[in-house]
């Protein structure tokens, strides 16, 4: 287990689902996938929020995970996500994961209904009852209208596979909090793209970024600077990211990350209703972003290839 929550220091990535009329392109999500990991990304994490989780059909969760697993190839971890409002539909998510090979879970607080935090302990106990991989929890109140409480995470982190926790808040003073509850061997990661720097000096371990799928050499190297408290080099980094942060977020995830992936050519820009198409002057204003910080990841990418080569050797 230490091993595993070793590998998921870092920059992750939550990753996007790439459609071609209307299914999913599994060619594009392998090439996507190899991209990352050859440019650094420590984890991947499919059928997130930023997978489009809730608009897939079993099959298409199960099958994303499986393609996910097999072009990793033990290259990195991959992270399923396996979140549901129903238990039972949680339940079976995640056990499909597990048979897909997913080496853990991202399993969210259940969205809608607003369960109590006896409601929540139920319900993530039952899923970690019902597989026999790590689990980390998610927390992203400003989606799920309900939130973890710190006491209702310490007894969750009792339970023997669940060993983390994404944290979407933002509440940078919680990580100390968390950090002195649960100890070093607990995963806290952000999952809040714009905090992420502030949210590993405050002890926390990585993000499960959105931003990485677009700049993972960059974002990479952010973690990279604050491992080694770096304060100089976390300073540029911060204000080389944060106009990305932004552009990525001016309309819901993955809205805006679909148009720059697109941008790249790496995958198209479709999505399931309801979400819709980036709006033109949003557009415009994430090109002028990317016009500004894509030149930058290709520089840093040359590089860092150069310097790690022999770093994740494709599977054969």
């Amino acid at each position: 287990m230490s091993k595993f929550i070793e590998r998921c220091h870092g920059s992750s990535a939550a990753l996007p689902t790439p459609y071609s009329l209307g299914k999913v392109d599994f060619d594009a999500l392998e090439a996507f996938c190899n991209r990352l990991i050859d440019r650094g990304i420590s984890a991947l994490v499919p059928c997130g929020t930023t997978g489009e989780g809730p608009l897939l059909t079993p099959d298409e969760h199960h099958r994303v995970v499986a393609r996910t697993v097999a072009v990793a190839a033990g290259r990195v971890p991959v992270i399923a996500g396996a979140g549901s409002n129903n238990t039972t539909t949680a339940v079976d998510l995640a056990r499909s994961a597990e048979r897909a090979g997913a080496q853990a879970l991202l399993c969210v607080t259940p969205p809608y209904l607003k369960p109590t935090q006896a409601g929540m302990m139920v319900h993530f106990r039952t899923i970690h009852d019902a597989v026999g991989i790590p689990i980390i929890l998610y927390d992203v109140p400003s989606r799920t209208a309900c939130a973890l409480d710190d006491v209702t995470i310490r007894r969750l982190a009792e339970l023997p596979r669940i060993v983390g926790l994404k944290d979407a808040t933002g509440d940078i003073p919680r990580v100390a909090r968390l950090r002195r509850r649960l100890g070093d061997q607990f995963l806290l990661l952000s999952g809040d793209d714009a905090t992420q720097a502030a949210f590993r000096m405050a002890g926390g371990d990585g993000c499960i970024s959105v931003t990485a799928n677009v700049v993972p050499v960059l974002c990479g190297a952010l973690h990279r600077a604050c491992d080694e408290t770096l304060d100089a080099d976390i300073q540029w980094y911060e204000q080389l990211l944060a106009p990305l942060h932004a552009a990525l977020f001016i309309e819901a995830n993955p809205i805006p990350l679909k148009r720059a992936l697109h941008r790249l050519g790496l995958m198209g820009d479709g999505l399931r209703l309801p979400l819709t198409p980036l709006s033109p002057d949003a557009g415009r204003k994430l090109e002028h972003v990317l016009q500004s910080i894509l030149p930058v990841e290709e520089k840093e990418a040359a590089r860092f290839a150069a310097a790690h080569h022999h770093i994740h050797p494709r599977a054969a």
